[in-house]
């Protein structure tokens, strides 16, 4: 067994000894570990953006692009949004005892379904330290071990986000064990942890599409899919355009290093031309370079602003930039057509005034969420009231959507008798 993998094992090892621990914790327990972190990042937060500083500046020196820069980056406003993060997980409900469904069989028999830790999850994720902080918080609240393998961008920042988190946990009687980062920065290192089979339940990638695939193509340990964030907003002929376009350019231009940022504009033909000189306008004043088909082409040329030409690469894209593929259709149904063709099922929008639009709307898309007449960023755990996320899960199996503490359970069924023999 190469060192690489033998220090991987181990690692997982202990990580399988610490979820055994994690497993019996109180709810206060673990609380009061949250606490602690959330305190430690604070006390820290000088030392962790000057680590992390060195983490950019090696990005920047090598070319990284801007956007992938920007999810790298703490500054000490991300620093606290982290640490509050932890201290609302801390006042949510602890899903672990949850009783799923119970009832009494006519023989006498007891049945409950209880939510109970899957026990040691492994994160695999890009140049994004915040997933370091946040998946360790859900992981520890759900009572699971966490073995975290960032990039090797952000390698630095990781390990003293770690060491931090750690250094807490122990100071209020946790493992410091349910807390790791996997050795190694070599891509071995995440064959190694893909192929722990035994002593890891599940993997989660969260990154770009070639990451996902990778994971999910090649490893031999269970894996949630979080999917790339091909989404799309469609404004029908019922919209109101004023609202429309203030939706659009939020859900474009807030934040576009996100999977929950559009990537496609669909405009019904019966509102195109009341909506797009409006929306070419916004768009333009947020920075936003069009992919136009020629019906978009023709208004955006007639408010003054210059387009691409749209190819099957834009539908297809998740740009991670202020690009956006549009198109005129000539009906709802078209839409939805164009977006099962070309949606990754993470998030769709619909605007507009029609509640049967937005019913057909909503049972014809098949993604993980469905916004209507709001911004697809709302696709978020924090948004929904979860507290941090540890993903957004595209697949259909075991969690869909935004995964927070109850998806970080799986169930036992807990059978109760008095003396019960099956004939």
């Amino acid at each position: 067994m190469s060192d690489d993998r033998s220090q991987t094992m181990e690692c997982a090892q202990r990580a399988r000894e610490a979820a055994t621990q994690l497993r019996t914790q109180t709810r206060e327990a673990k609380d009061s570990g949250l606490r602690a972190c959330a305190r430690a990042l604070r006390f820290h937060t000088d030392r962790i953006i000057g680590i992390n500083q060195l983490d950019v500046d090696r990005a920047r020196t090598s070319g990284t692009s801007v956007a992938l820069i920007d999810r790298l980056t703490l500054d000490s406003g991300r620093l606290e949004a982290m640490a509050v993060a932890l201290e609302e997980l801390a006042g949510l409900p602890d899903p672990v005892g949850d009783v799923v469904r119970g009832y009494t069989l006519s023989n006498g028999l007891q049945v409950r379904q209880v939510r109970v830790p899957l026990g040691v999850v492994g994160i695999i994720y890009e140049a994004r330290p915040n997933v370091t902080v946040d998946a360790a918080g859900l992981c520890l609240k759900s009572g699971n071990a966490v073995l975290l393998r960032g990039s090797s961008s952000a390698q630095s920042t990781n390990e003293v986000l770690v060491e931090v988190l750690r250094e807490a946990l122990v100071d209020t009687g946790l493992p410091a064990n349910a807390v790791q980062l996997v050795p190694g920065t070599s891509h071995e290192s995440v064959k190694h942890l893909m192929t722990a089979r035994g002593l890891v339940d599940v993997l989660i990638p969260r990154g770009g599409e070639g990451l996902i695939r990778s994971v999910v193509e090649g490893s031999t340990v269970p894996v949630i899919e979080t999917g790339v964030g091909n989404c799309h907003v469609y404004v029908d002929e019922y919209a109101d355009v004023d609202m429309a376009v203030r939706i659009l350019v939020n859900a474009k231009a807030q934040r576009v290093s996100v999977c929950n940022a559009a990537e496609t504009l669909l405009v019904h033909q019966g509102i195109a031309e009341k909506f797009l000189p409006a929306a070419v306008t916004a768009l333009r004043q947020a920075g936003v370079t069009l992919h136009a088909d020629e019906a978009v082409a023709v208004y955006a040329q007639a408010a003054g602003t210059a387009t691409v030409p749209v190819t099957d690469d834009d539908w297809a894209a998740e740009y991670y930039s202020l690009d956006l593929a549009a198109g005129v259709v000539d009906s709802l149904d078209d839409a939805l057509a164009h977006i099962r063709r070309w949606s990754s099922g993470h998030t769709e929008a619909i605007i507009t005034d029609s509640q049967s639009a937005a019913a057909a709307f909503v049972a014809g898309v098949d993604s993980a969420a469905v916004m209507i007449n709001a911004s697809t960023r709302f696709t978020d755990g924090a948004e929904f009231g979860f507290g941090a996320e540890i993903g957004i899960s595209t697949q259909k199996l075991h969690a869909r959507g935004p995964m927070g503490l109850a998806e970080l359970t799986t169930t036992t069924f807990v059978v109760t008798g008095n003396g019960h023999i099956r004939g």
